[in-house]
């Protein structure tokens, strides 16, 4: 009885695989140890940013391991159901009585300890999560509260004198081998800290150079006085749009903008954080893989009076709101230490409505362990509230509340202005999704919109989803209507049907009711929310499949930004890197062509799909995180393959045949320029080395590239089949293989890259809308 009754007492740990994840499984902790199952615990890091310190503590003298040393400033086992995060803050609490918020943690990285100690009989297999908490000054040490169990005291020292002791193997310090992967906690706060002012200065100089920025005008003498009125509210709610994506990409986003703002005009550094920040939005560089420009060191710094005991004359804690240097794939959409193992076992629990809500577009993730008391609200919502799981889920409207409540009543104002009936219809639209979370019908009301003012605002793409490619970021686009440019246009949406019809893909995979694509064209005269880095020239919208399978989808054209790019990018590219001889077949026309196409193919192919066994299932809750950028790859090269059989069928001029292949040509270095970490130059470097392994892209040797014309149309028809077959049949893994082989910064890509650095020829565009300003400054 007694011994039952201890081992109902003793603490149990979710059983981990060799990669460090959940597989299902609990066990009571001294089995873990015998039988060595990998197990996860954390390890909390206190750091005096003023005087460089790192706080130890001596571990009490009853500890079973390590007695009496100097050790962690904080540690502890993740118990079996609990999250790493919420396991880091209680340990801090429990241990030091020091009460923090998850924004001052920030994960440093993983490190795995593989030992076996007391004769053979106690195994330790432990990924520990090592966090940094960086306090601006040292806490007082009679501010904490200590553990008599666990802590017999609590000190701090320089974190150099720190590791020299562990180097040199002191007997009063637990041993850590410096050497080796825990050596990264000393490297990371050396660089952060040591770091030369001009150096820095001149790297995020370099990063801004990057985009050469562009002011960008629409003509409004067509709009209504009506519409002109409404406008001044359309971009105060579109403003909002740029609040909600700041925190959906990480929690302590909002920190660390409104930080760099205020200090924007203290030295020339400051100012050059904040200006290459309002291009990204977040911390990382969107054209450098998401490489960090940023550190914790840079964020802002909150005061917490209360975080510890009271101590006479000290006016309490204050940290920095840190985030992690490596782009966390969950964003802020799911729990930081969430995996796809967690993700997939909660969701087999679910019912079929439950799972749909959990993957859908608007809702994120959370834990019920890391509710605050002033949140208990939100276990009302919870889809699963009675399971025995830690995540549940939270749907836009009351996660953003407090943003879209403004934005609603704005739009609501607006549509109350404008005397246009399908504009009206649309912002009341979207003044109600905001609050109700369905966009349904506000999304057919946006395809159907018929107005010189036109407005795209909600949650639609899923890039920043990087673990499942399942959770929508809010944006806004405003623009007035090229009624010449779009009437020229209509012919491809009036082709699509005839389009599906004929791809390079079994007939078997083909629908037969493709919905032809309204198409506007429009110039841009403000955007907002998740534009950051490279600046989309067109979208091709709802992303939501049960809107595309009933209605089809609708595509805007941003001619503006496109000729703007072109200019400032493509034809400087085409001069460097094609061919003497096929330079001149770059054009605007091609160029601009081709992204018609482009944004018309993702109407077309398999979206909702039926797999081998029967089940009914979408393209992009198969492939999840591949979806994204193996669509557009397919968007681009089905495009191609599109514009030729058109030709074909003399729908349009041949005169464009061999303009398009070499405009996409040049196209490939402008997309991969972004990134192999983004969905569009993932893509890219997928078509261009597929067309180079087929020899429909040549290199000369004067380091120029260009198109085989005898080679590329069956390049690009057997890279089409490749791909929508892979999509037709929701096969993740030949989509994994695909991608894993072909999305390689190949050395002719490599060279290309190269080049264009040497002579310094943009990455990209940034926008500014001096329009909108004007429209704003009259308000105020």
């Amino acid at each position: 009885m007694g011994e039952n009754k201890q081992q109902e007492q003793e603490e149990h740990f979710d059983v981990l695989d060799k990669f460090g994840h959940k597989i299902g499984i609990t066990k009571a902790r001294g089995a873990v140890h015998r039988d060595g199952d990998y197990h996860r615990a954390v390890h909390v890091w206190i750091f005096a940013e003023s005087t460089q310190e790192l706080l130890l503590q001596r571990r009490a003298d009853c500890k079973d391991s390590w007695p009496g040393l100097w050790d962690i400033s904080s540690a502890g086992h993740v118990s079996a159901g609990d999250s790493s995060l919420v396991t880091a803050r209680r340990e801090l609490h429990e241990e030091l009585g020091v009460v923090l918020p998850k924004d001052a943690f920030e994960k440093l990285f993983i490190f795995l300890q593989e030992s076996v100690t007391n004769g053979g009989t106690f195994i330790n297999n432990e990924f520990d999560d090592v966090y940094l908490v960086t306090t601006i000054e040292p806490i007082p040490l009679e501010a904490f509260t200590l553990q008599e169990s666990e802590v017999s005291a609590v000190k701090y020292i320089s974190f150099e004198d720190y590791r020299s002791k562990l180097a040199n193997e002191d007997p009063q310090y637990v041993p850590f081998d410096v050497n080796g992967q825990y050596n990264q906690l000393f490297d990371v706060i050396a660089r952060r800290y040591k770091g030369n002012v001009e150096t820095r200065s001149l790297d995020l100089q370099k990063k801004l150079s990057r985009y050469a920025p562009v002011s960008l005008n629409a003509e409004l003498t067509g709009l209504t006085e009506a519409d002109k009125g409404a406008l001044e509210y359309i971009i105060k709610a579109a403003r909002i749009m740029d609040d909600i994506f700041h925190v959906q990409t990480w929690y302590s986003n909002p920190s660390l903008r409104d930080w760099l703002n205020k200090n924007a005009e203290i030295s020339d550094l400051d100012k050059l954080k904040w200006r290459y920040f309002l291009i990204n939005k977040y911390p990382w560089s969107c054209i450098d893989e998401n490489e960090a420009f940023l550190t914790t060191a840079d964020s802002g710094i909150k005061l917490l009076p209360e975080a510890t005991k009271p101590v006479t004359g000290w006016k309490g804690l204050e940290y920095r709101s840190a985030f992690p240097a490596e782009k966390s794939p969950c964003a802020n959409f799911y729990p930081p230490d969430m995996d796809k193992r967690e993700f997939e076992l909660w969701k087999d629990s679910l019912t079929v409505d439950q799972t749909l809500e959990a993957t859908g577009f608007f809702s994120v993730i959370k834990r019920q362990s890391e509710l605050d008391s002033d949140s208990s609200k939100c276990r009302n919502t919870a889809v699963n509230s009675t399971l025995p799981h830690d995540l549940y889920v939270v749907p836009y409207s009351q996660e953003y509340k407090t943003f879209l409540v403004k934005a609603s009543e704005l739009l609501r104002r607006a549509g109350d202005m404008t005397d246009t009936p399908s504009l009206k219809r649309l912002l009341h639209g979207k003044a109600d999704a905001f609050h109700t979370n369905d966009y349904y019908e506000s999304d057919i009301a946006w395809m159907e919109l018929d107005s010189k003012l036109d407005i795209t605002i909600g949650p639609y793409e899923t890039y920043e989803d990087a673990i499942f490619g399942y959770k929508a970021t809010f944006e806004a686009f405003i623009g007035v209507r090229d009624d010449k440019a779009t009437a020229q246009l209509k012919l491809f949406g009036d082709h699509l049907q005839v389009l599906e019809k004929n791809l390079p893909l079994d007939n078997v995979y083909k629908s037969e009711d493709v919905f032809a694509a309204p198409i506007r064209v429009v110039q841009l005269l403000f955007n907002a929310g998740d534009v950051k880095g490279p600046q989309t020239v067109a979208f091709n919208l709802p992303n939501d499949e049960r809107i595309v399978k009933d209605r089809g989808s609708s595509m805007v054209m941003l001619k503006n930004v496109s000729e703007a790019k072109f200019k400032l990018i493509l034809r400087p590219i085409a001069d460097v890197c094609i061919s003497k001889e096929q330079q001149h077949h770059v054009d605007f026309d091609s160029f601009f062509t081709h992204i018609i196409c482009h944004e018309c193919c993702h109407g077309i192919g398999p979206h909702s799909i039926t797999l081998p066994s029967g089940k009914k299932s979408t393209v992009r809750l198969e492939l999840q995180e591949l979806h994204l950028p193996l669509e557009e790859a397919k968007a681009d090269i089905v495009g191609l393959w599109a514009l030729k059989f058109l030709i074909d069928k003399d729908v349009l001029p041949s005169s464009l045949i061999k303009s398009m292949y070499v405009s996409f040509l040049a196209g490939c270095f402008r997309s991969v320029r972004f990134g192999l970490e983004e969905a569009h130059g993932k893509g890219q470097a997928l078509q261009f080395n597929w067309l180079f392994e087929k020899g429909a892209l040549v290199l000369h040797e004067d380091e120029t590239f260009s198109v085989d014309f005898d080679k590329v149309e069956g390049a690009v028809e057997s890279l089409s089949r490749k791909i929508l077959t892979i999509q037709a049949k929701g096969d993740k893994d030949a989509a994994y293989e695909l991608l894993q082989y072909y999305c390689q910064m190949t050395p002719p890509l490599k060279m290309a890259l190269k080049k264009l650095e040497m002579v310094q020829v943009p990455v990209d565009i940034a926008p500014e809308f001096p329009i909108a300003e004007q429209i704003l400054h009259a308000s105020r």
